[in-house]
């Protein structure tokens, strides 16, 4: 039977099962079938939607990078970008060598209606700070802090709101749901899984 579940990952929790001492892991939330995993990573300082399943095919669609599957970010960066550096995060920075695809990057007027993070994100009066939305089409190894810190905006806060269509707004961290059959439909097909 294959399952297929979405979660509000928590700051400072390792995206995985097995147990770290000391660390918080996937397992300190989550009960679910043994041979359902996390589709991709975000880092444990990173928080946000995580994509569960036991679905193989539907997990190599969505990490390989040929299929570009979206996956967008909200991102508190230190500072105030100016429109050189969103447009260089937009048309992609080289990290290691490889540069990262085309991105969508906009910078948001307001403060996004959010959770709180504990512990809260330092906070300097000297050094303002400002939030970008930002889309992806690839997930490399905390692509979006080096991205971010090679523009001279350090991310401060990291939170994954959306793989696709599937949005973490209706999940407190730490919370968890199966998704309805019909959004298993949807992102099957978006995927050319039929």
């Amino acid at each position: 039977m294959k399952y297929y579940f979405i979660f509000n990952k928590p700051y400072r929790v390792l995206c995985q099962f097995s147990p770290v001492e000391g660390k918080f892991t996937l397992s300190d939330f989550l009960t679910l079938p043994k041979d359902v995993y996390p589709v991709g990573r975000l880092d444990f300082d990173s928080e946000g939607l995580v994509l569960l399943t036991n679905d193989g095919l539907l997990h190599h669609r969505l990490i390989d990078p040929r299929f570009e599957h979206s996956r967008t970010y909200l991102v508190q960066v230190e500072r105030i970008p100016d429109e050189e550096d969103l447009q260089k995060l937009e048309d992609g920075i080289t990290i290691e060598g490889k540069k990262t695809k085309k991105a969508n990057v906009r910078l948001l007027v307001n403060e996004p209606e959010i959770w709180e993070r504990n512990p809260s994100i330092r906070f300097r009066k000297s050094v303002p700070t400002s939030w970008l939305e930002m889309e992806l089409f690839e997930g490399r190894n905390r692509q979006i802090r080096k991205m971010t810190a090679k523009v001279g905006h350090p991310t401060l806060r990291l939170i994954r709101t959306k793989i696709e269509f599937l949005e973490v707004f209706e999940l407190r961290p730490g919370e968890y749901r199966e998704l309805e059959s019909y959004e298993i439909d949807k992102l099957k097909k978006l995927c050319g899984i039929r």
